[in-house]
């Protein structure tokens, strides 16, 4: 049977493709703008996101997203222009964990069984074949918005990103957009959850945008590759999910996320060699 005859496949695909653009897009400025380790400590602020949710019987998709959009906020509030410094990122993330471990502890204890492990399990490695059709029709939706709201604020962002100093003495609302982009990356993030789990989401974010960024220097052509590379990945990772199914879906993603990765570096490595060895000795 074709991988579409299966209704869990399609919704998975569906899913799959609007997570994995607002990923790429999101995760090319995250490298741009060199905040991976935001994307990194979000990654875990939807663990505990979830985690709480679940611990004091709320919805799950409540506390991830209520979370990992508000933490994301005071990121930035804590930093400068609206970016968050490494400092204020390792304080918060810290904290966030410790938060984390104990809400799996009030969870695990109040609730006993096979119940709370698949649960735990889904929010740290993701449950892409559980979605629902209406799940994965919101998450193709939200992933469109967050495309959508990137491109109204992408060519002043991309200033912001570029040259900061410029860009707020031009009159860019700088910090008003990193508050932005932020709110973005929290969205993304809480979506993304459910592809991959909390543990394996910076390399949806991160390595799209790192393939693209050495195969282009070109910004708006580096987006699009960014959204490409990281949409095939989701595909690939979930193609190959289905024909070997002893392979977790979050683990294919990131497994060929990760080659993806690799292949575009060593391109760029081997061609800068070349470019290198091509300049004639002065």
């Amino acid at each position: 049977m074709s991988l579409f005859d299966h209704p869990f496949m399609v919704g998975a695909l569906l899913a799959g493709t609007g997570i994995a653009l607002s990923c790429g897009l999101v995760g090319y400025f995250l490298v741009m703008r060199a905040q991976v380790f935001t994307g990194d400590a979000l990654s875990h602020v939807a663990f505990t996101g979830a985690l709480g949710a679940l611990a004091f019987g709320a919805n799950l998709r409540l506390g991830l997203f209520t979370a990992t959009v508000l933490v994301a906020l005071l990121l930035g509030a804590l930093g400068r222009r609206g970016r968050a410094d490494d400092v204020v990122i390792g304080n918060v993330f810290a904290w966030i964990l410790g938060l984390g471990v104990f809400f799996l502890t009030v969870y695990t204890t109040n609730r006993s069984g096979a119940g709370a492990g698949d649960a735990t399990r889904s929010v740290l490695f993701g449950s892409i074949f559980g979605l629902s059709s209406g799940q994965a029709r919101a998450a193709w939706w939200i992933g469109l918005g967050v495309c959508a709201a990137l491109a109204a604020i992408g060519r002043p962002l991309l200033f912001a990103s570029l040259d900061e100093t410029v860009a707020a003495a031009r009159g860019v609302p700088v910090r008003v957009l990193g508050f932005g982009f932020l709110a973005l990356v929290g969205v993304t993030t809480a979506e993304a959850t459910q592809a991959v789990g909390a543990l394996l989401l910076l390399g949806l974010l991160a390595g799209p945008a790192g393939a693209a960024l050495a195969l282009t220097d070109r910004p708006y052509l580096g987006m699009a590759v960014s959204a490409a590379l990281a949409v095939g990945s989701v595909w690939a990772g979930l193609a190959l999910a289905y024909y070997v199914p002893t392979l977790p879906p979050s683990f294919s993603i990131t497994a060929v996320v990760t080659a993806v990765y690799a292949a575009a570096a060593a391109r760029g490595r081997l061609l800068g060699t070349r470019n290198h060895e091509a300049v004639p000795a002065a």
